[in-house]
């Protein structure tokens, strides 16, 4: 069974199930889905302010969650998954703590969702799909008071690894959606400057995917 946790923000609480119908559409292994709600997180309190959603750091409890054992996905919510999350799975490095797309890019847009600023910062979206090893041992620091107590730049740049801890995923399991260029090829695509459940992004690229995932999550699939 594959342990899949991912970003749910009340606010587009829309992008959490339609992601979920995305993944359950192409899956051919059981998966069993985790909402990071922060109110049903035991001991954990958001104490920062500066997040643009508020699963930005509870994604790095993964690790504690699953008591540092195994291995577990997190992925944001605001996707779209098009192959079999299998795929990624399967993916899974022994010798790595994590495996990530690892993104060199400079953003297209100041400004996201919502009217969130859009910066430019090392190793950016590199947690927004990680693959965990949960139980390597580097992990055990990440309590959810430490996680409480550390800054956006070191948890999100994964600073308490090595360079050598951090493997590579294929950039098609985390294609930025208007960030890069549309492509067909991609697994699983990210609308990271907005979801297109909020109207500035209605109609963003590829947008339509995301549409009709949504709509087979309310509708079914009409077989």
């Amino acid at each position: 069974m594959i342990r899949l946790f991912v970003g749910f923000d009340p606010r587009e609480a829309v992008a959490y199930h339609t992601f979920c119908q995305s993944v359950l559409e192409s899956a051919s292994v059981p998966v069993a889905f985790t909402p990071l709600v922060l109110q049903s997180l035991p001991r954990y309190k958001e104490t920062h302010n500066d997040g643009s959603n508020t699963f930005i750091y509870s994604r790095f409890l993964t690790p504690h969650l699953c008591e540092f054992e195994g291995w577990a996905i997190f992925a944001d919510g605001d996707m779209v998954c098009r192959s079999d999350i299998a795929e990624l799975w399967n993916l899974r490095d022994e010798s790595k703590a994590v495996q990530v797309v690892q993104h060199s890019y400079q953003t297209k847009a100041t400004t996201k969702y919502l009217g969130n600023k859009n910066q430019n910062y090392p190793r950016k979206n590199w947690s927004s799909v990680v693959l965990w090893n949960c139980g390597h041992a580097k992990h055990r620091m990440l309590t959810p008071e430490f996680v409480m107590g550390q800054t956006g730049a070191f948890l999100h740049r994964f600073s308490w690894l090595g360079d050598a801890d951090i493997g590579a995923l294929p950039v098609e399991w985390n294609w930025l959606t208007t960030e890069y260029e549309d492509n067909a090829d991609a697994k699983l695509l990210h609308y990271t400057l907005g979801t297109p459940c909020f109207k500035d992004y209605v109609d963003a690229d590829m947008a339509e995917e995301w549409h009709a995932a949504r709509a087979r999550s309310q509708d079914g699939m009409n077989v």
